[in-house]
């Protein structure tokens, strides 16, 4: 490998990374907005939205010019490929973030559903503990660590099946609560789509250290 190649390598993984970081703030931010009414927090993961979003259009453009210097072969390639994946991926995550920030801000201002909460108040520490342990998987490139991560996704899956079915025993037993229980369980549902993405990137960790796919092995139907 060539010194520029490793130059340029190094500083797209740093960004990566930083992005990474980004990400993980927003998320954690947007979930105290939701579970302690917060809405200036909220407000600021909105407004913080575009930091993100710069740094993903960066890493792309870095990616694609490495691409076409360089040309790298093998386990660059696959470093790139992977990269681009979960730059992507990360990105998403941020959208995420900023769509329960939104939904917070409305539900900060209605009267608080208990048993969907209760329900619901494991899943933003198991998501946190996912997003953490996939990005850390993929700096450290740790494949068992990126297994752990794959089989947390089932956890998250469990509980946003038994929110569903709490949603519609709530609201046929109240139909006044249906806009407040419906935004409860989007943000579930937000937190369920952002188990998907950490268990991506777990399984590009995976992809990139054994060269074996296993999305297509975790796929859930419907999706």
């Amino acid at each position: 490998m060539s010194r520029h190649l490793q130059r340029d390598l190094d500083q797209i993984k740093k960004n990566l990374l930083q992005l990474g970081s980004l990400v993980e703030t927003a998320i954690k931010n947007a979930l105290i907005a939701f579970n302690e009414c917060r809405p200036e927090l909220a407000q600021n993961v909105i407004a913080e939205e575009k930091q993100i979003d710069e740094r993903e259009v960066l890493i792309e453009e870095a990616c694609l010019k490495t691409l076409a210097l360089h040309q790298p072969m093998a386990m660059d390639l696959r470093f790139m490929v992977v990269v681009l994946k979960v730059n992507n991926d990360l990105e998403r995550m941020g959208d995420i973030a900023v769509s329960i920030a939104e939904r917070s801000l409305y539900l900060s201002s209605q009267d608080p559903l208990p048993s969907l909460l209760n329900l619901l108040s494991d899943m933003p520490d198991r998501i946190q503990e996912m997003v953490k342990k996939s990005l850390n998987a993929l700096v450290s490139l740790d494949v068992e660590l990126a297994r752990k991560v794959i089989a947390m996704d089932d956890e998250v899956d469990s509980i946003n099946r038994q929110m569903y079915e709490a949603f519609h025993a709530q609201v046929q037993q109240d139909p006044g609560i249906s806009k407040t229980a419906l935004g409860i369980l989007s943000i579930s549902r937000y937190l369920e789509r952002i188990a998907d993405l950490a268990t991506n990137i777990a399984e590009d960790v995976i992809f990139m250290e054994e060269g074996e796919v296993v999305r297509h092995q975790n796929s859930k139907s419907g999706q």
